[in-house]
């Protein structure tokens, strides 16, 4: 049987080329919608970028560690990267994008994009929320912040569970009660959360570059 055409592209036959780790990233997005359940957001040797208009988070600490993977030709691949950590967190109008290059068939680069939050007053909702930070742009406020604590005793949520190696626990780290960032762009490369509800989802494929910011 032929592959079905559609605007010109075999769609059976970009599924089969698409790198697991976008396909993955969308089968966890459509299950994000129907509910709060646990996630993780990790693109295989990809770093991938994250735009918020405002992320509320309580108990916020913050401290050098180490994002441990394979790259996509199957090699240990390691990246320092400062994580950030929040009991809970709102996130206002969030947009995360991957790209996918070099694709055959002459596809070359395809951009998933996902969207959520778009509603002020139905924000994404997460718990025990990580964040592994390769660069962040933001507006930042800080409640009752302590500048300068060791990451072994950083408090609530306290270092990233499975990661405890990756991390020096007498290293340089931060916490605070409260912190609020505003216009938000960041390039990542996991995010992990104990659970995690996305209101108004919304998945899109676009060929060619097409990223949050």
């Amino acid at each position: 049987m032929s592959s079905q055409v559609r605007g010109g592209t075999r769609w059976k036959r970009f599924a089969l080329v698409m790198v697991p780790s976008v396909v993955a990233t969308a089968a966890v997005g459509v299950g994000l919608a129907q509910g709060a359940l646990a996630a993780s957001f990790s693109v295989s040797g990809q770093s991938f970028k994250v735009s918020t208009d405002k992320l509320v988070g309580k108990d916020f600490v913050q401290y050098g560690s180490v994002a441990v993977g394979k790259d996509l030709k199957g090699n240990d691949a390691a990246h320092p990267v400062a994580v950030s950590g929040f009991s809970s967190a709102t996130i206002t109008n969030m947009c995360q994008s991957v790209v996918t290059p070099n694709l055959p068939f002459g596809l070359g680069s395809v951009s998933l994009q996902l969207s959520a939050g778009t509603d002020p007053k139905k924000p994404v909702e997460a718990t025990n929320l990580y964040l592994d930070v390769a660069q962040l742009d933001a507006d930042a406020y800080f409640e009752n912040i302590d500048i300068g604590v060791a990451a072994g005793s950083v408090g609530k949520p306290g270092i990233q569970p499975g990661t405890e190696k990756a991390v020096n626990p007498n290293g340089f780290a931060q916490r605070a009660e409260t912190a609020t960032l505003s216009n938000v762009e960041q390039t990542a490369w996991a995010t992990t959360a104990g659970t995690f509800k996305l209101s108004n989802l919304s998945l899109k494929l676009h060929k060619g570059v097409k990223e949050c910011f």
